[in-house]
């Protein structure tokens, strides 16, 4: 695989086109964007179709202020196919899974519904993609909400620690280890360094 073959995209936080109940139906909504619309067949064939989560829970509130990215591989004919998808979820956030909740708690950033699907795994693409979104989230602190310092959140799947530790998130043992729909996760911190931290 050449480097310059993947693509990737982003989309701002969407809004209410995107909410729960607008995808409750076989009828695919209208005015959705094309790239929320990749990113959810990826995270549907992952998630539910692979790992067996529910789907009434794959599409959930957060994704109607998050900012979604989507790296895409050509097919055999050329088109380009989505192939690897994440979130990044901006405060504020319910309280910490083991119930752990600071009211001074620096404000943060929670990239989740990371996912790849299986053919395209061991390729780099996922790490591309958060170094993609990491980077866009440090140089556009403008059109972020205001406060954010770099922090960033992710409640990682356990076999998948080593990866995040190698994007340089590291494990937050006090928050412990929780299950979501039958997987084992964990939290883990990464700081990125924003133009505001240099300024």
């Amino acid at each position: 695989m050449s480097k310059t073959s993947v693509k990737i995209s982003m989309i701002s936080p969407p809004g209410d086109v995107v909410a729960p109940e607008r995808f409750s139906t076989s009828d695919q909504p209208s005015g959705v964007p094309q790239v929320f619309l990749d990113a959810r067949l990826v995270r549907v064939k992952v998630f539910c179709d692979e790992q067996k989560c529910p789907l009434e829970e794959e599409i959930d509130d957060d994704d109607q202020r998050s900012w979604h990215w989507v790296a895409y591989l050509p097919d055999s004919s050329g088109t380009d196919v989505p192939v690897s998808v994440l979130r990044m979820v901006p405060f504020p956030h319910e309280p910490h899974p083991n119930g752990y909740s600071d009211p001074d708690e620096e404000p943060y950033f929670k990239i989740g519904r990371v996912a790849t699907l299986a053919s395209a795994r061991g390729k780099g693409i996922s790490r591309k993609l958060s170094e993609e979104a990491f980077g866009w989230l440090a140089t556009h602190q403008s059109e972020l909400p205001s406060g954010w310092k770099g922090l960033v959140l992710s409640h990682a799947q356990v076999d998948v620690e080593q990866m995040y530790e190698k994007l340089g998130f590291v494990t937050d043992v006090k928050l412990g280890r929780w299950d979501e729909v039958g997987i084992e996760h964990l939290a883990m911190w990464k700081r990125l360094p924003t133009l505001e931290a240099h300024n």
